[in-house]
């Protein structure tokens, strides 16, 4: 018995394949209801179907490639998509028909109405079933972008670098709409005259990625970019060639002559910030059918572009409005980050005011601990290995590093500035003293010359000059050595020395005054700042000068810093200590001093010894400065790996390079 059935599948265009349905009628007996023979089953059956209003198509009018050649095409109700009824011998295609592909089997008919009557419940469950295909697939489509606006939203928010954010918002959005090219346009307004104007920020093309750089236009409504901008409206392009010669704006043509690109859909949409206003404008070129391909001509063109539609208009809006937000964050995180900048360098100018002896000092510090820190993340090798500072760990050592000596502001500006073991107004009266003592000692010379004239008379006078004068330049040379001795002493040392013996001499000469009361020729103070074995304070000057680490301290702490700066002030706060608790103020040991302090401890040191702009001593060299800082290694003062890597990738260079 010959079986045949009939295979009924409905398309939808825009669906892939895969989501289109099909299900199989096998009947058995068809002849009972179309007598005729095999080669004209076709025929008969689409006669059979048009006599009951089922055909709007017969096979020579199938265009679509989703059916065969002799397929029959059913009448639609509810739509406007075309379904197709195919018939096959049954002899050789019924075995290699799935189970799940079967809607019913037949093998005998009551009446031609049982037909009719299954054709059209299976239409009907094959549209019904295609519509929840369609809304499955059009929910994945959704449930993508939704992901790919997340994705996006995520990604605009963790960036903070301006430039590299303002690619990223191009990119994932052409990305998202399959867009070819695209350029970003922000708003800038002239800080002087207020002026504004259009600024072409940022372009991609996939198909011509030539370098870019940005300029600036007129803003006004003859560009697309600016009649976007001015009026917040959406201009969605089929044919940027096109574009009716009434429209206020027009397309420049430009690249497209130059390069040999060619232009064709476009959609620019405003970027709107929380207020509403608009900060600026993108523009998607070309969007193509798949990414795949390069438009490089008119044809090419033709072939791949297609409209931007209604949706990639509410998603590129959606798009634009968060990126607008995300780079107003930007913006306002880039003003306080300069705000903040600019406190801290007028917090450096202060203390530098009250120090001009040790101005750029704060400066150098950071620059050489920022330089040692990435110094540090590239070395593989040694304790510090494994050490990685990230980009806001090194700027929270950048900032440490300028402020460390911002406790200075505390402490009493003649022994913050004093350049050598006595103040100047003590070195002034000493040198006062020591005039009056000599002309004390020409007066007496002269007092007993004339007395010894008066007595003896003129002849024993005479022979006996000499020996006066003689005593007169003696004691001034004496007294006059006794100063200069006091002025070479009073320069600080930078290594520890012995007093001079001459010092101790002096302390214990005295002279008279007019009354007759008699005076060591140094006090006791003057006598113990010159005996200083190093520097130029005291133990008093000292202890106040140490007091700036933790005014420093005091001042930092009271900051509320953001979490990615929070070790700010203890940071700074242990740049005096030693590793083998000698420093101060809190005689911290190697393993409670971080390894960001130590990093600026030396290079605090070697800025100290390499300055030159310290009026207390002289700077020493390079050479010099290092040798030393190898003599604090020994004293296990310093880090003995951070000072290797600070000479081997030649650090101290930084100054100079800069």
């Amino acid at each position: 018995m010959q079986k045949l059935y009939l295979q009924i599948s409905e398309g939808i265009p825009d669906l892939p394949p895969a989501v289109n349905r099909e299900k199989n009628i096998i009947i058995s007996p068809i002849k009972e209801i179309l007598p005729a023979p095999e080669a004209n089953m076709n025929k008969a059956l689409t006669a059979y179907l048009m006599d009951r209003d089922f055909i709007v198509k017969n096979s020579e009018h199938i265009t679509s490639p989703r059916f065969a050649p002799g397929s029959i095409l059913l009448w639609n109700p509810d739509g406007d998509r075309d379904s197709a009824v195919n018939v096959v011998n049954a002899e050789s295609a019924v075995s290699k028909i799935p189970d799940d592909l079967i809607y019913q089997e037949i093998n005998s008919f009551a009446d031609e109405r049982q037909l009719l009557r299954i054709i059209r419940n299976l239409y009907r469950t094959l549209f019904l079933e295609n519509e929840l295909s369609r809304k499955e697939e059009m929910l994945k489509i959704k449930n993508k972008e939704n992901k790919e606006l997340l994705e996006v939203g995520i990604a605009l928010s963790a960036e903070r670098d301006n430039d590299k954010l303002l690619d990223l918002i191009l990119g994932r959005i052409r990305g998202i709409t399959v867009s070819d090219a695209g350029s970003l346009y922000l708003i800038n307004t002239d800080a002087k005259t207020g002026q504004k104007s259009l600024l072409f920020k940022i372009a991609q093309n996939d198909s011509n990625p030539a370098d870019f750089s940005e300029f600036s236009m007129p803003l006004n409504k003859k560009s697309i970019g600016g009649y976007v901008a001015l009026t917040g409206e959406v201009l969605n392009i089929k044919d940027a060639y096109l574009i009716p010669g009434n429209r206020e704006y027009s397309f420049n043509k430009s690249y497209d002559d130059k390069t040999g690109y060619r232009t064709k859909s476009m959609l620019t949409v405003p970027m709107k910030d929380h207020k509403d206003t608009i900060i600026g404008a993108i523009q998607l070129i070309n969007r193509k059918k798949d990414t795949a391909g390069r438009i490089s001509s008119k044809e090419t063109a033709r072939k791949m572009v297609l409209p931007f539609n209604k949706e990639n208009e509410s998603l590129v809006l959606s798009l634009a409005s968060q990126a607008a937000v995300s780079l107003e964050n930007n913006m306002l995180y880039q003003e306080i980050e300069d705000l903040f900048e600019g406190f801290v360098r007028a917090s450096v100018t202060a203390i530098e005011s009250r120090d001009p002896t040790t101005s750029g000092h704060s400066n150098r510090v950071a620059l050489y601990t920022v330089g040692l820190a990435e110094a540090v993340n590239r070395y593989s090798s040694g304790i510090y290995r494994k050490v990685i500072f990230s980009v806001e760990e090194i700027k929270e050592i950048r900032y440490a590093s300028l402020l460390h000596d911002f406790g200075k502001v505390g402490v009493r500006e003649h022994v913050l500035v004093k350049a050598k073991k006595l103040y100047p107004h003590q070195l002034e009266q000493i040198k006062m003293r020591f005039a009056y003592i000599q002309k004390a000692v020409e007066l007496s010379v002269m007092k007993e010359r004339f007395n010894f004239l008066l007595s003896e008379g003129k002849e024993a006078y005479l022979a006996k000059i000499d020996y006066f004068e003689n005593r007169v330049k003696k004691r001034l040379a004496e007294i006059n050595n006794y100063l200069t001795t006091i002025i070479a002493v009073n320069e600080p040392s930078v290594m520890a020395e012995a007093p001079s013996k001459l010092i101790e001499k002096i302390r214990f000469e005295s002279w008279v005054d007019q009354q007759g009361t008699e005076f060591p020729l140094l006090t006791d103070d003057e006598y113990i700042k010159l005996r200083m074995k190093k520097g130029s304070l005291d133990d008093d000057e000292r202890l106040e000068i140490e007091s700036h680490v933790t005014h420093s301290y005091q001042f930092l702490k009271t900051i509320p810093w953001t979490k990615e700066m929070k070790k700010i002030p203890v940071i700074a706060y242990g740049h005096h200590e030693k590793l083998n608790g000698a420093g101060y103020p809190r005689s911290l040991v190697e393993e409670e001093i971080p390894i960001q302090t130590r990093m600026m401890t030396i290079a605090d040191i070697y800025d100290a010894l390499t300055a030159m702009d310290r009026p207390y001593k002289k700077a020493v060299t390079k050479v010099r400065a290092l040798d030393i800082l190898k003599y604090e290694v020994e004293d296990n003062h310093i880090d003995s790996e951070l000072l290797r890597i600070f000479i081997d990738a030649r650090i101290f260079k930084k100054i100079r390079d800069s």
